[in-house]
């Protein structure tokens, strides 16, 4: 274990002494049974880690504390493909939970209680294919006592808990612009230095590994995770959650597979079962209209255009611009 040097980027990341402390021997307890398979944390394999998380589970030691210090050691020393299986494990275990909670504020509880009566939901940790029938069921159920505006406007929320604070120097950088369009190309031509920038140094950028190819593939197309402005609408792209993939598959399921970024329901869509209510999107549609609240200083509307449930390559949306925001 780079144990000095894994020191140096928690104390970077500004953990405590205690956390610093207790994510050392996290990886070091991970370090001790790779030693008893014959594998070390440089050469683990994937489906090692797996069966480690699997064990964790089984002897209820699964802790977010534990996984995400494995996690973060994997970025460290840049074992990519072990860091994105933790992000794709760890990124949406609290979603299905907060829907309920939702649902209360919107419909009540006892639609909540309707909805969610015998659910069961999978351990932290468990891999991606234990979610989508549960997502399946939960959606089922919801739109069977609610109209279809108000699934949507369940779905349409911040599930991911991102700050407002997130877009602050964004909304600095709109305020000075000149018009709308100038902030989206400028935000675009951010991105791709950003994207640049991930890729000389070989890390990745959140799951996304960079490539020339993924650089190009957004530098062509400023849709792509910042928008472009047509009338009174900002219409907006997300990136493919695993961009080299996608750019060099040619299967169109296994496409739909590389595009989806939601842990919940992206494994339905390679084995092509179970099939999904497209509504569930709009948990989507509401993580890509935040940013747009906080520059424009109040909520805005925003529309499911595309989307990879429904069966169309992309996801893609429409934010509308407020009356009196337009520059």
């Amino acid at each position: 274990m780079r144990e000095n040097g894994f020191r140096k980027y928690l104390q970077e990341r500004k953990l405590s002494a205690k956390n610093i402390d207790s994510s050392v021997k996290a990886v070091k307890n991970f370090e001790e049974h790779l030693k008893t398979k014959k594998s070390t944390l440089e050469s683990v394999s994937l489906d090692a880690l797996r069966e480690y998380i699997s064990l964790l589970v089984k002897e209820d030691r699964n802790s977010e504390d534990r996984l995400v210090a494995i996690a973060r050691y994997c970025y460290y020393i840049k074992k990519n493909d072990l860091y994105i299986y933790f992000a794709s494990i760890l990124g949406a275990t609290n979603v299905l939970p907060d829907i309920g909670e939702r649902l209360v504020t919107i419909a009540g509880e006892e639609v909540r209680r309707k909805v969610y009566q015998a659910i069961e939901f999978p351990p932290l940790g468990a891999p991606q294919e234990d979610y989508p029938e549960l997502t399946k069921k939960i959606l089922d159920r919801m739109e069977a006592e609610l109209p279809p505006a108000k699934c949507r406007e369940v779905m349409t929320w911040n599930y991911h808990k991102v700050p407002a604070a997130a877009s602050k120097e964004a909304k600095k950088r709109f305020e000075k612009s000149a018009s709308i369009d100038e902030y989206l190309k400028g935000e675009h031509r951010r991105l791709v230095e950003e994207l640049e920038s991930y890729m000389k140094k070989g890390q990745l950028w959140f799951e996304q590994e960079i490539t020339p190819e993924v650089l190009e593939f957004v530098k062509n197309n400023q849709e792509i995770n910042t928008g472009i402005r047509r009338g009174d609408k900002i219409f907006k792209i997300k990136i493919p959650y695993a961009p080299k993939q996608f750019l060099k598959e040619e299967d169109p399921t296994m496409r739909k597979y590389y595009a989806c970024h939601c842990q919940l329901v992206r494994t339905a869509l390679r084995n092509g079962k179970p099939k999904i209510s497209p509504t569930f999107c709009y948990c989507s549609a509401g993580f890509e209209k935040l940013h747009f609240d906080v520059i424009f200083d109040e909520p805005v509307e925003v529309e499911l255009l595309e989307t990879l449930l429904k069966g169309d390559p992309r996801c893609r949306f429409a934010i509308k611009i407020p009356k009196g925001k337009m520059k």
